[in-house]
């Protein structure tokens, strides 16, 4: 089923929040659009609640 919401842009901002339902978390998430940004990486927030990815620099807080 196609979603009617717009995807994210990948890269617009730097510091995201995100939920367990964003979970595994990669950058760029999967609700992003890709055909402009980097490769994705899976990165791991579970024990830390923070991420940062290391091509784009974007920081992900894990909402509790």
């Amino acid at each position: 089923m196609k979603s009617n919401t717009a995807p994210r842009l990948p890269n617009a901002q730097a510091q995201y929040e995100v939920s367990a339902a964003d979970l595994p978390l990669c950058c760029p998430m999967t609700s992003m659009s890709l055909w402009n940004s980097h490769p994705r990486v899976y990165l791991a927030i579970e024990q830390t609640g923070w991420a940062k990815c290391p091509y784009c620099g974007a920081e992900y807080t894990l909402k509790r």
